[in-house]
């Protein structure tokens, strides 16, 4: 009867290993591609808007209003409109009075969002049913409907050109309290749970667990409401007369000429109100994309 053998490996031979050669290739998916295309021409599209009026703004007034429009100007590139802007405009109260209505508006905002969206997630009270629907349907609520009825009450509690004035009517966020509840109802109950067995109230869980799993999402609403706070622009102009009290945005647009539109002039003021804001993005940029990831909404 034949036998078979078996060809055992030599001692100490090591297993073979795979080389780039005989790796198995990766492939590209066609998805990943389109979405990379697709990415790409919307920053090129937002990228074309701010590039022209970067060009624009460093060109002269004669120049930026000459046809046929040219991309780089015959005598150059000039500073002239961004000095303008500066020497005509109080720049410096206007940027302080925006930063500090902005940072307060933000505090605030995060402080109420936060204890309601915790409210409407983790307790259970008469009503919370239908005050969650009112919160979903005051989003459609377009805000300059509640300018009239803002107005009148910041006159009857003397806050007209007032910090007060700018910033309260600005605290509420529906949006921002739908969000933090949406990111609150995904922390497990068990680590309440577990604090509340070593003795913590319902205050002591918010500040020492819920608000400390909570930063991603409490940081990229920070920075949404910030943003939003600084480029609103039709009630600081409404509720403010006074001049050392405008913000960036409302003290910008006061700076007018009497020879007609100054292309350059305007542009230079454009930037110069969004410079803040770009900033602010390219610094927290990823608190900003790990905060939509985390919500759910990238996916919604």
């Amino acid at each position: 009867m034949a036998t078979q053998t078996l060809a055992t490996p030599r001692a100490g031979r090591a297993p073979a290993r795979q080389t780039p050669s005989n790796r198995p290739g990766k492939r590209i998916k066609p998805s990943r591609v389109i979405a990379t295309v697709i990415v790409a021409v919307l920053a090129v599209t937002w990228l074309v808007p701010f590039a022209w009026a970067t060009i624009t703004a460093l060109k002269s007034e004669t120049e930026a209003a000459a046809t046929p429009i040219t991309i780089v100007p015959p005598s150059g590139f000039t500073f002239d409109a961004f000095a303008k802007v500066l020497k005509e405009g109080n720049i410096p109260a206007w940027t302080w009075n925006s930063l500090f209505t902005s940072a307060l508006i933000t505090a605030i905002t995060l402080v109420i969002s936060a204890l309601a969206a915790y409210a409407l997630s983790r307790i259970d009270f008469r009503g919370k049913k239908l005050l969650m629907v009112g919160i979903i349907a005051s989003l459609i609520v377009p805000p300059p409907v509640l300018i009239i009825p803002l107005f009148y009450q910041m006159v009857a509690f003397h806050m007209v050109d007032t910090y007060w004035g700018i910033i309260l009517p600005q605290v509420i966020a529906p949006a921002m309290v739908f969000v933090l509840k949406k990111f609150f109802d995904q922390i497990p109950h068990e680590l309440e749970d577990a604090a509340r067995v070593d003795g913590a109230g319902r205050v002591r869980i918010f500040w020492q667990v819920v608000l400390p799993l909570s930063r991603p999402i409490l940081a990229a609403v920070a920075i949404f409401v910030f943003i939003g706070a600084w480029n609103n622009f039709l009630w600081p102009f409404i509720v403010t007369n006074d001049s050392s009290m405008l913000t960036l945005p409302v003290g910008l647009q006061t700076i007018k000429s009497a020879y007609g539109i100054q292309y350059a002039q305007n542009m230079a003021s454009a930037l110069l109100a969004a410079l803040p804001l770009i900033v602010v993005f390219l610094f927290f940029q990823r608190q900003i994309i790990k905060g939509i990831s985390t919500t759910g909404l990238a996916g919604t």
